[in-house]
């Protein structure tokens, strides 16, 4: 055998053995691409969000009770083990009621009127924060009591009033506005009304990016 036909054995050889192991590595990028986890891409996600952000909307604007509203939506969504709301209230924030609210409140200035800021948390999330400027005059002394001395959501404890809820005005925003978990996804302001359709108590409602699954 003649140098020339070593040197055509040797060629041969190393093109069956480049053929041999295409088929390998063609199989071990399709496996790479099987076992990868499947995301959607970032223009979906961001549709995605911004539609169970047009859902949370509707839900509060549909309920009656920020606190109910936003306990179904912690259960629905598997937010916290116990979906149960919780307020935490916020001291040391005192807010003189703005010209708006004292109108739609039928107030004045020498009108008593008492402010409450808290945070609606479920589990370790907090869903929302809210302002509330309510006439004092309006409720029972026990839940004057119970607001004054405890955390309870205010929603909860006014509820034998009957009461119904106004919006006055909602905007959603997506993104979020600011940044971080205290992101607001939607703001809601809105007038509470007693049985006799008396208002006591107006809110400005700030829904968080938490509150999203």
């Amino acid at each position: 055998m003649g140098p020339s036909d070593r040197h055509d054995r040797l060629r041969r050889w190393q093109a069956a053995s480049l053929l041999a192991a295409a088929p390998i590595a063609s199989l071990s990028a399709t496996d790479a691409t099987a076992s990868a986890p499947l995301q959607a891409p970032p223009g979906q996600q961001r549709i995605a969000s911004a539609a169970l952000v047009e859902v949370l909307h509707q839900r509060v604007l549909a309920g009656q009770s920020a606190t109910a509203t936003l306990e179904s939506w912690c259960a629905e969504h598997g937010l916290a083990e116990q979906a149960r709301v919780r307020a935490v209230r916020v001291h040391g924030q005192d807010k003189t009621a703005p010209a708006d609210v004292l109108q739609a409140l039928g107030a004045t200035a020498s009108t008593p009127l008492r402010y409450r800021r808290v945070q609606l948390a479920c589990g370790s999330r907090v869903l929302s924060e809210a302002d509330n400027w309510y006439l004092p005059d309006h409720l029972s002394p026990a839940m004057n009591q119970v607001l004054d001395t405890t955390d309870e959501p205010f929603g909860r404890v006014v509820g034998p009033l009957g009461f119904q809820r106004q919006t006055v005005t909602d905007q959603t925003f997506w993104p979020p506005r600011g940044e971080g978990d205290h992101g607001v996804i939607l703001e809601v302001r809105a007038l509470l009304r007693d049985r006799q359709q008396q208002p006591f108590s107006y809110v400005i409602e700030s829904y968080l990016v938490q509150a999203l699954p």
